[in-house]
């Protein structure tokens, strides 16, 4: 019997400020990926992760990185096959952190797929979604088009600080987890180096 490769799906949580709430949603998608056999996952919380404003004195497509935190973080990308970036919105863009995230490195995000999830208010994070996506695409990543977009989303967090989500978000997060994972294999060849 063969067994199914086992793709490595990073889950980035964007926001940093004290009460926020992008943690709650990011374990509950992270709960949802894990049901996927084919997808060992792994949940990165830039809150926790807490990279500084970028200090790397060298162009990140050089990979000369002179900080430990910039190593750590390198590997931790390096070794991801597809993210799932979990975003809410602030002034109609994705939070710095993310930003800031995404530019400590270049190589390291190439060919590898990802979905967003995006929360807000009454654009349930759609605009963030979209400059996210435009972002990603200039690092050789693959923003797919299915998305989990969340309106309204502190009325779905209960008192114990847990999501609750409704069919619609079950739905499309099913749906694109169902695309990651296309696109993950699709994408293998270019991020092994096979073409």
């Amino acid at each position: 019997m063969e067994i199914s490769a086992m793709y490595n799906l990073k889950i980035i949580s964007s926001t940093v400020r004290p009460g926020r709430k992008g943690p709650v949603i990011a374990k509950w998608i992270t709960e949802i990926a894990r049901k996927n056999t084919e997808f060992t996952v792994e949940l990165l919380d830039l809150g926790e992760v807490k990279l500084p404003l970028m200090d790397e004195p060298n162009h990140p497509s050089m990979q000369k990185y002179e900080h430990q935190h910039t190593k750590d973080w390198s590997a931790k990308i390096s070794e991801a096959d597809a993210f799932i970036f979990v975003t809410g919105e602030y002034n109609f863009g994705y939070p710095s952190p993310l930003r800031n995230a995404l530019e400590y490195l270049v190589k390291e995000w190439g060919y590898k797929a990802a979905g967003i999830v995006s929360y807000g208010g009454v654009s349930a994070g759609t605009r963030a979604a979209n400059s996210l996506k435009g972002d990603l695409s200039t690092l050789s990543i693959v923003p797919l088009s299915a998305a989990v977009n969340i309106p309204f989303f502190s009325k779905s967090i209960n008192e114990d600080e847990d999501f609750e989500a409704n069919e619609i978000s079950l739905k499309a997060a099913d749906a694109m987890l169902k695309e990651l994972l296309r696109w993950t294999k699709a994408l293998k060849p270019l991020r092994t180096g096979e073409i």
